[in-house]
């Protein structure tokens, strides 16, 4: 929402400083993202005057023009001339006051001012329209200025155009903060003063004609529309908005059009209200009157909308229809493009409705057409004031666009609303707020936000809720009003009252932050992801449903490609790989810890698991001249997946090849499921070149996930004690020629076992393959085996025989033969 300070001075008496403002709105929870000086965008703009007007040598409608601009006058010799400027307008004459962009102006809608020829003659600026300066839609010429206008004045200063404006981020549960009236009574509130909002009003109604007798409205079912109001207004005459009306549409971010729109543009900045304006002679006319219906779209029917675009509807949207047949507004979104208001509109259809915020959220993400009234309707807009919101918007008409109002208006109301009355205990909200607030204080600045307040007898207020705030519905509601507006910083802050109550993390909660720890320290930075996916994204990501339970699917998704909870953390963590290598960054090591959703046939909940995921791309370091990194592949996540289980002293792992469909998006024979005993924990694995094609990744991605509920149950808190040998150990090397399906794990796995308590430390140092030297399909693996004793030192003929014997089990057990 953007906050004029102009317009919002006209509603209450405001501090001088805007910045005081903005303070004290995000003290009391409106969140103020920007402050903005709207005139900047008239830097390099000034008053000036024509002072010759010569036709161009090589056009039929150009003009060349010396334009005095004061003491910006400047020749291309540096010495003071006035400007030429090639000039396509006809409305003016030498001796006219203009305005004029010099080059190096930005006017709005981005367009910048720049030295040119044109048809070989050079510009030094422009001479402007209402609408190039974004005042008003008039395009018919220049912008001519009262004949006593100074010359070279910064034209923000001459027309008092600059005004500061604060973007204000209004919080869902506050529609009413959606309109400068709104923020009006939220600003009286906060600084305890007195608004002064005038509203326009109609001077005078054609009693010769009833607008019963012009248009009848029929509402087909009320739980789309609430209500639905209706005026006419005759005589309308298109054009330019006076310079206020635009000036206040344009600060509040929308760019004036003619008068029609802005008046409607006006009052629902003004008051919150959405309204539509309709062009009463393009709906049919049947018996003498139009029938407008509002009814829900019936299933694949189309609608052509005014940004041109032919959408296909659904039976839970709502339409505005002629006759209860042609759509011509998607209600609560945006208008048809065949029932618009143009040049050749004289009466005036006006409607000030209220439709079902529900309903309108889904038509607006399904549709993906957000306007500023569904933002509004889905919000929730207050259904009792669209009858003066209509009447605020006819007196209008009759002010900016010359038009006659019809009298009388159309009113079909099918749910009236009903302001509900609480019960406020002020010493119940001293005791929440931990500070004693005078109960005097919560009735003044409840009335200040519109509520009727009583006091009972017993103390305790009656508090009558306003219809614009929806979010007021029980004690504690009002409670957080009034200490918002008191101020928590007034709240004196004290220690909790529990006893024997010692604070502290979960056995589980330790060991997540301590997973967490270990990953960074092996290089990794956190992220996180949302929790929703796309309905697509595992088999994006070549993974299978199985094992992995049902999509659960969101009621109500805000955007389209977020329907489901998500069933993996992988796709989150190969986008924002993605996302890094599009804007540069190659080097990507992240982790995510979070939760897994997988739903169950005939179950009311899903199941949700914890699960740890890593994702490596690119180097471990930027190239120098004197480092080099080698690109990081699948042993660089197994030592991190195996760092992990160490720090967390898990036991028994070991790996094994990662095969079959639903390992299908890992590179193959670059892949493992990580196990722990029989448990299985996850999988590490390089990501299938396909999967990083559907990602648009060209560097390879090593990737592990593994669940983390397994893992905790996996870990323990403390190690075995094994005390220091102060003996010393003895080192052999033994390569063993071995088939090519003999694993490293097989060999260490019967090494170990050969070794008995003597052998302390199996290291692989070497794979040799060489058809002629080890023969074909063979492969030599070189172990350094350590042996040490832990009471005495090992003579020569202990390890010879000790060794002589593992030797002996190992190549019998795999087939082996020691290489000479």
């Amino acid at each position: 929402m953007r906050v004029s300070y102009t317009w919002l001075r006209d509603l209450i008496d405001v501090p001088e400083s805007p910045d005081e403002l903005s303070r004290e709105y995000i003290r009391t929870g409106t969140e103020v993202e920007a402050i903005e000086t709207v005139g900047d965008a008239f830097e390099h703009v000034v008053t000036a005057q024509v002072v010759s007007k010569e036709p161009h040598p090589d056009s039929d409608h150009m003009w060349v023009t010396k334009v005095d601009v004061g003491r910006f006058n400047l020749g291309e010799d540096g010495e003071p001339e006035p400007l030429q400027i090639v000039c396509g307008a006809q409305n003016f004459e030498a001796g006219d006051h203009i305005v004029t962009a010099l080059v190096g102006a930005e006017l709005p809608g981005g367009i910048k001012i720049k030295k040119s020829k044109l048809r070989g003659v050079v510009s030094w600026g422009m001479n402007c329209s209402a609408r190039e300066l974004g005042l008003s839609g008039d395009h018919s010429g220049i912008m001519i200025l009262p004949e006593d206008a100074p010359v070279g004045v910064p034209f923000a200063e001459y027309h008092n155009t600059a005004d500061t404006v604060l973007d204000c981020e209004i919080t869902p549960n506050r529609p009413d903060c959606l309109s400068m009236i709104g923020m009006a009574v939220e600003t009286s509130a906060i600084f305890d003063r007195d608004t002064h909002i005038e509203l326009p009003r109609i001077q005078h109604e054609d009693a010769s004609v009833h607008v019963d007798d012009l248009v009848e409205v029929r509402v087909d079912d009320p739980e789309l529309c609430s209500r639905y109001t209706a005026r006419v207004v005759r005589g309308v005459k298109i054009g330019p908005s006076p310079e206020w009306l635009a000036s206040r549409v344009a600060a509040a971010g929308m760019r004036p059009i003619n008068n029609v729109v802005d008046v409607t543009n006006y009052v629902m900045m003004l008051t919150g209200q959405p309204l539509h304006a309709f062009d009463l002679g393009k709906l049919s006319e049947r018996e003498g009157r139009r029938h407008v219906v509002v009814r829900a779209a019936h299933e694949g029917e189309q609608i052509q909308t005014l940004d041109g675009v032919e959408r296909t509807l659904s039976a839970d949207m709502c339409v505005i229809t002629d006759d209860g047949e042609r759509p011509v507004c998607l209600a609560g979104v945006m208008g048809s493009l065949d029932s618009e208001i143009d040049e050749t509109t004289h009466d005036v259809l006006l409607e000030a409705a209220c439709f079902d915020s529900s309903h309108i959220s889904r038509t607006s993400r399904n549709l993906s057409l957000i306007s500023e009234a569904s933002i509004r309707y889905e919000r929730q807009v207050d259904r009792t004031r669209c009858d003066m919101v209509s009447s605020i918007a006819a007196a209008l008409f009759e002010q900016c666009c010359g038009a006659t109002v019809v009298s009388g208006a159309i009113d079909v109301y099918p749910v009236p609303a009903e302001p509900v009355t609480l019960t406020l205990r002020p010493a119940r909200a001293c005791a929440i707020a931990g500070t004693d607030i005078p109960a005097e204080f919560m009735s003044a600045r409840l009335t200040r936000l519109g509520c009727t307040v009583e006091t009972a007898a017993d103390g305790t207020l009656a508090v009558t809720v306003p219809t614009n705030r929806p979010d007021l519905e029980r004690e504690i509601d009002l409670i957080e009003e009034i200490v918002r507006l008191w101020g928590m910083d007034r709240v004196p802050a004290t220690i909790p009252a529990a006893k024997n109550h010692i604070g502290g993390l979960s056995h589980d909660q330790r060991l997540v932050r301590e997973v967490g720890q270990i990953l960074r320290a092996c290089g990794l930075n956190e992220t996180l992801s949302y929790a929703f996916a796309a309905p697509g994204d595992l088999e994006r990501c070549g993974m299978s449903d199985e094992g992995r339970g049902v999509p659960v699917k969101i009621m109500r998704p805000l955007v389209a490609e977020q329907s489901e909870m998500r069933r993996t953390l992988l796709p989150g963590l190969l986008t924002s790989v993605a996302y890094n290598e599009a804007h540069g960054h190659e080097n990507v090591h992240l982790y995510e810890i979070g939760t897994l959703f997988h739903g169950r046939e005939n179950a009311s909940l899903p199941k949700e698991n914890q699960s740890v995921a890593g994702v490596l791309s690119g180097t471990w370091g930027d190239i120098s001249w004197n480092q080099k990194y080698a690109p990081l592949r699948f042993f660089d996540g197994k030592g991190i997946v195996e760092e992990l289980l160490a720090q967390l002293r898990v036991e028994k792992v070991r790996f094994r090849p990662a095969e079959g469909e639903g390992f299908g998006f890992l590179q193959p024979g670059r892949g493992a499921e990580v196990l722990s005993g029989g448990t299985v924990l996850g999988w590490v694995g390089e990501i299938h070149p396909e999967v990083r094609a559907s990602y648009d990744i060209a560097l390879p991605v090593v990737a592990f996930e593994l669940s983390l509920d397994a893992l905790l149950r996996a870990a323990h808190d403390q190690g075995a004690y094994a005390g220091f040998s102060t003996y010393p150990s003895v080192d052999v090397d033994l390569a063993i020629v071995v088939d090519e399906s003999v694993t490293y794990e097989t060999l260490v796995q019967r090494l170990t076992s050969a070794g008995g308590k003597l052998l302390r430390d199996v290291r692989l140092f070497d794979v040799y393959r060489d058809e002629e030297r080890v023969g074909a399909g063979k492969k030599s693996m070189a172990f350094a085996l350590t042996y040490r004793a832990d009471d005495h030192t090992l003579t020569s003929d202990e390890v010879e025989r000790v060794h002589g014997k593992l030797v002996t089990k190992v190549c019998r057990a795999v087939g082996g033969e020691v290489r000479g």
